[in-house]
């Protein structure tokens, strides 16, 4: 490869570590994990506990309970989408 080649690979090399460090540190200890954009527990643990919240406030005829579900839950729905998450990352031009 040449010079500038090795450059380029070197930077994104760089880039990748300090945005994914954990991603980075499991490739050098030969078990990769999962990068960035597709772990979602705290997307999952949200809209379990809005959900939980949704039923429980329509079991219960408890309407306060159930808006805050239904506003979690839309909530928790943004945390999904890695598209966005992306958008905010890049740098502007």
């Amino acid at each position: 490869m040449t010079q500038s080649d090795d450059d380029r690979i070197a930077d994104l090399e760089a880039r990748l570590r300090l945005d994914d460090p954990r991603f980075t540190h499991g490739f050098g200890q030969g078990r990769p994990r999962r990068p960035r954009e597709y772990r979602r527990g705290r997307a999952w643990l949200a809209m379990t506990l809005a959900l939980t919240a949704v039923v429980v406030g329509a079991v219960l005829p408890h309407g306060l309970l159930l808006a805050a579900g239904l506003v979690g839950a839309a909530c928790a729905v943004n945390l999904f989408d890695t598209s966005h998450q992306r958008r905010l990352r890049q740098p502007r031009s």
